[in-house]
């Protein structure tokens, strides 16, 4: 993944960043921002998989620039690799700040997820809807 003037994948999930996620230093907890990011890769992965999913790994993480109160955090995921029961996601989260709407890359990560059966056992992703 590399810096990219417009966000890569599609806008999955959109928040807004409020005072309770603050940390001591008055920025957003960065856990606050990596589980809306690994709840909009959830989406993507539950719609690929058709049906249940789970976290396995977070990689690749990197924070670029802080996210402040009041920024609208914007999540954007695309499906990297798909595996026989995994796959990675590329996700990017952006904000638009202040009330101009200047939008920033904040971080991005990879994900990798396993579908999973109804008693959490692995099992196949099923072939891509045609």
């Amino acid at each position: 993944m590399t810096e990219t003037a417009d966000p890569r994948g599609e806008l999955t999930l959109r928040t807004i960043a409020m005072p309770a996620d603050v940390n001591g230093n008055g920025d957003i907890f960065g856990g606050w921002v990596l589980s809306q990011m690994d709840m909009a890769c959830g989406i993507l992965a539950r719609e690929r998989a058709r049906g249940r999913t789970a976290t396995v790994a977070v990689d690749a993480m990197k924070f670029i620039r802080p996210v402040a109160v009041g920024d609208v955090l914007c999540v954007y995921t695309r499906l990297g690799r798909v595996g026989r029961t995994s796959m990675a996601i590329e996700v990017e989260a952006w904000v638009r700040r202040g009330t101009i709407g200047a939008r920033e890359k904040v971080t991005e990560a990879v994900f990798t997820f396993v579908a999973i059966d109804e008693d959490g056992l692995p099992r196949p992703v099923p072939p891509e809807a045609g």
